[in-house]
């Protein structure tokens, strides 16, 4: 049986497909965030936050970096015109899913992140 070959455009799609990394997708754009910001905004168990991550990572959409105990991570910077609309679709999302706008007035709520 063959494999087929991975289509970056296929990942980004599924990834954008998933309510939970549109979710996270949406916190990011307000930039880098450690897992436990996302965990607590979220109300997600972290190795359910970190499977998302993997994902978006995979997909080229959030780098991340470890700091001591502390995992980071941020929205890549925009590489061509289909990131860039994909992340104007993102934002404009937020006006049609009211649970975007709360989880980014939790993080906002929450002050200083956890770390």
């Amino acid at each position: 049986m063959k494999t087929k070959p991975v289509n970056s455009v296929d990942v980004v799609f599924r990834a954008f497909s998933d309510w939970t990394r549109l979710r996270i997708l949406n916190l990011l754009r307000g930039g880098e965030l450690c897992v436990c910001d996302l965990t607590d905004v979220l109300e997600t168990p972290q190795p359910a936050i970190s499977k998302h991550l993997a994902y978006l990572r995979k997909a080229k959409l959030v780098i991340g970096r470890k700091e001591g105990l502390w995992s980071y991570y941020r929205l890549t910077p925009v590489r061509d015109a289909f990131h860039q609309k994909l992340l104007e679709s993102l934002a404009a999302c937020v006006a049609h899913a009211p649970e975007l706008a709360r989880d980014t007035k939790r993080l906002a709520a929450r002050g200083k992140g956890c770390c």
